[in-house]
């Protein structure tokens, strides 16, 4: 009878971990588009909403940190059990990281205040976020559904973004020669990039999360990037 009653207990702590995880994505996600669509629309009461929520965003990682922790302590729990703490503790360390990303692009909008207004540049950028998102998005379904398949599908997905912001990072690069008056525009859009690429590199880590979850060991392939050479040597990580 005590051994059930630890093993429901125990469930009801993980379905609350779970429940706190995908109240956490939700809100990424949210942010990531948002912070995005502020940008393009050189919104900056919505890219203020973005730096405003991201404080929802760390107090849910903080409950999930500390039920995993108590959970540890009161459960025990071993081996599958255990991985399933530590998974739901190391997504939602990824998903703070990430609203801090789009944090930060939230906060750029107000600097936008330029008439420069590239459409080619966005387009590009809107695509590159619509990836991204989409990476989330499925990472935590699969997450939440232990799917496998799925999760490495998001892991071998990254290379397809590096590659946009590259090409993103070299229209920039070229706008900044035409005409120096771009130059503090396109660094702000170029920052925006990195975060964006950056995000992705989050989901890809959920993804390693999730194969760790079920396998019990880390990944030993090589994660693949794109060329990334020039763009990380251009533009540091803020």
């Amino acid at each position: 009878m005590g051994s059930e009653h630890t093993a429901k207990a125990f469930d009801t702590d993980l379905q609350e971990l779970t429940r706190l995880v995908a109240e956490m994505g939700g809100i990424a996600e949210r942010m990531i588009v948002d912070s995005v669509d502020a940008l393009i629309r050189r919104d900056v009461a919505l890219g203020q909403r973005v730096v405003t929520i991201d404080a929802e965003l760390d107090a849910l990682q903080k409950r999930i940190e500390e039920r995993a922790v108590l959970t540890i302590a009161r459960r025990q729990p071993m081996a599958v059990d255990l991985r399933e703490i530590v998974g739901a503790m190391r997504v939602a360390t990824d998903l703070e990281r990430i609203g801090d990303l789009a944090k930060n692009m939230g906060k750029r909008v107000a600097a936008l205040d330029a008439d420069f207004h590239p459409l080619k540049l966005f387009r590009g950028l809107e695509h590159m976020t619509d990836l991204v998102q989409q990476q989330v998005k499925s990472v935590l379904d699969a997450y939440a559904a232990h799917d496998l398949p799925a999760a490495m599908a998001v892991w071998k997905g990254d290379e397809e973004v590096d590659a946009i912001c590259t090409s993103l990072f070299r229209e920039l690069l070229t706008y900044m020669m035409e005409d120096p008056r771009n130059i503090s525009f396109c660094i702000h859009l170029m920052f925006c990039a990195k975060n964006i690429e950056r995000i992705g590199d989050h989901a890809t880590n959920i993804a390693e999360t999730v194969f760790y979850m079920i396998e019990g060991q880390a990944i030993t392939d090589k994660r693949p990037k794109g060329d990334m050479t020039t763009f990380a040597t251009t533009v540091p990580n803020t």
